[in-house]
């Protein structure tokens, strides 16, 4: 015997494909919703970190403008230091010009030991002089400085036993302040 089909069955399966179509809809719409709150999250994400850089960016550009104006104000100042420095140097050498003469004379002499040569300083004058020595040798970088005090009218000798073996080349000066330096070179 053959069944024939009821008039309800057809509407029973429409019924099943309808609400596996709107499950598969919705189970679709649900996807697509949190995959699009997934890319807004993301996008607040990027949007923080662009912010974050910008904000770095500009601080950055905040310090090289202040670095900037800095290193003009130094180079400003140093400019105006240099003039400075040029006007203290013509005032010094003014001043320098118009001292007398050190009224001393340097020779230099053989060691009676050997070593190295001896000055021998000469005051011309007939009053007590205190003059600054100082000795530099260019061969290698020593440089020493000595007080001395001489007489009036004397001589003084100076060589290794007071605390400089001079050697030829020697660059010597003799400081006092009432006086101009005095610049020789050992022969």
């Amino acid at each position: 015997m053959a069944t024939i089909p009821s008039p309800t069955q057809p509407k029973r399966r429409g019924l099943a494909v309808s609400i596996a179509v709107n499950v598969v809809l919705l189970v679709l719409v649900c996807g697509l919703a949190l995959y699009a709150f997934m890319l807004n999250v993301d996008l607040g994400e990027v949007k923080r970190r662009l912010s974050k850089e910008v904000e770095t960016r500009q601080q950055a550009e905040r310090y090289l403008i202040e670095t900037r104006n800095q290193l003009t104000d130094s180079l400003r100042e140093i400019e105006q230091l240099k003039a400075q420095l040029v006007y203290k140097e013509s005032d010094v050498q003014a001043a320098a010009a118009a001292k007398p003469a050190l009224p001393v004379v340097v020779g230099f002499r053989s060691s009676m030991l050997g070593q190295g040569l001896v000055a021998v300083i000469e005051n011309t004058s007939d009053r007590h002089l205190t003059v600054m020595l100082a000795v530099r040798s260019p061969a290698s970088p020593t440089a020493k400085r000595f007080t001395l005090e001489l007489a009036p009218n004397s001589s003084t000798d100076f060589g290794h036993l007071e605390g400089w073996q001079f050697a030829p080349d020697d660059e010597v000066a003799l400081f006092s302040d009432a006086f101009a330096a005095l610049k020789i070179t050992v022969p």
